[in-house]
């Protein structure tokens, strides 16, 4: 398995940011290794991200839904997620972990874990009309996720396509208006969640959906408040609409409140592509791979979010849906080496 290469790499420091930042998110300590043939050699020449805080989600475990019989149980993930060496989680989609905060500080606390974020998914280029709908959801994922201790909530446009069945539901470009929607309903999102739940929002591009590609991300960001409206980075998906993300954070820096670390095979998403294959079907071909084996290379992602002088989350996401329930824990165990060897 290839290692990341244990080289000091200096990149001048940003400014601390002045939106809000988690400051009682202490890291885990580092762990001292000695090279063993399954653990990375870590020495005083590997980098030191020390403002990267690295967990998984439900999704690691191929989980996309609140239920469904391919997915593994929430205990099991629990379980798995802490032996595999995280201690952050994301609550994936609302319903599949506990609702009830007291059971799931319960849960979470005895594994020796904690939240991170909540996940929302909305529609909001399509205007006024949806807001009492979106905001019902938003409501139940904030309240628990602020009840979990979390300060951000990442929020995911709705797909044009539907993810299972790939069916088109709505064209694949927006209109002027629908982008002004677009922008104005999530700052609104924003500052409703803020003064009602203390959460930041994060929004996250995505294959499928109408923020996706560099252009549509930066036209996106052009057109919203810096002080509201700012983004969770999926590598991965980044990576799978052409996007370069070292570029995205060197250049919208102040802009990155969030990451999610995730690589594409780039010869499944080279035929992907070609075929215009919907994403749902992509990754049952498996075009999300685990690190090092895709791209983008995680270590100048990670030295370049270093850089920007701020804490950040850098969630492990392997879109899997389905796998097999005992495919997700190796995979975990080896990217929790890998992103140690990196110094995260």
């Amino acid at each position: 398995m290839k290692r990341c290469p244990y080289i000091l790499l200096t990149v001048a420091p940003r400014t601390e940011l002045a939106r809000p930042r988690r400051t009682d998110a202490t890291p885990p300590a580092r762990d001292t290794y000695v090279q063993h043939s399954e653990e990375p050699f870590v020495t005083s020449a590997t980098p030191s991200l020390d403002r990267i805080r690295v967990g998984s989600a439900p999704d690691s475990w191929g989980v996309w839904f609140p239920e469904d019989p391919e997915q593994v149980p929430w205990r099991r993930f629990l379980d798995e997620v802490s032996e595999a060496g995280y201690e952050w989680i994301e609550l994936g989609p609302y319903g599949y972990l506990p609702t009830d905060p007291a059971r799931l500080t319960e849960e979470v606390g005895a594994r020796g874990l904690k939240v991170s974020a909540g996940t929302v998914f909305t529609s909001l280029h399509r205007g006024p009309d949806v807001w009492d709908a979106t905001w019902e959801h938003v409501g139940q994922v904030a309240a628990l996720t602020r009840a979990m201790g979390a300060d951000n909530l990442v929020v995911i446009p709705s797909f044009w396509r539907d993810d299972k069945t790939a069916e088109e539901i709505e064209p694949r470009e927006l209109t002027a208006e629908q982008w002004r929607h677009l922008a104005s309903g999530t700052e609104r999102l924003a500052r409703e969640v803020r003064e009602k739940y203390g959460l930041e929002i994060m929004v996250h591009p995505h294959a499928d959906t109408h923020i996706d590609t560099e252009e549509h991300v930066e036209r996106f960001l052009d057109a919203t408040d810096s002080d509201l409206v700012n983004l969770c980075l999926d590598t991965g998906h980044y990576a799978y609409c052409g996007g370069d993300s070292v570029k995205l954070i060197e250049t919208y820096g102040e802009r990155i409140g969030y990451l999610h670390l995730k690589q594409v095979d780039p010869t499944i998403l080279s035929d992907v592509v070609e075929k215009g294959t919907p994403f749902g079907p992509a990754v049952r071909q498996g075009v999300m791979c685990e690190p090092p084996l895709g791209v983008p290379a995680m270590e100048p992602v990670l030295t370049a979010a270093q850089g920007l002088g701020v804490d950040l989350f850098a969630i492990v996401e392997q879109d899997m849906y389905p796998c097999p329930p005992d495919q997700p824990l190796p995979i975990a165990q080896r990217t929790r080496r890998f992103l140690r060897g990196c110094g995260a």
